[in-house]
């Protein structure tokens, strides 16, 4: 019967309700800036794969 209670006291118990907004909040921002730093690594990726075949023309004289 005790466990009973303490369901019903975690039921009403508001603190966890703000951490889990808070935690779910956290989660769609961790998730906003793996996706921002995905696409920004793609560019960068591509940059440096133009300046490295650039590079190769220009010192292979093409």
């Amino acid at each position: 019967m005790g466990w009973l209670k303490h369901l019903k006291a975690a039921w009403r118990d508001k603190a966890g309700a703000t951490a889990v907004e808070y935690g779910l909040i956290l989660a769609m921002v961790v998730l906003v800036i793996v996706f921002a730093i995905q696409g920004v690594a793609d560019q960068t990726i591509a940059m440096w794969g133009d300046v490295n075949s650039k590079s190769s023309e220009a010192m292979a004289g093409n």
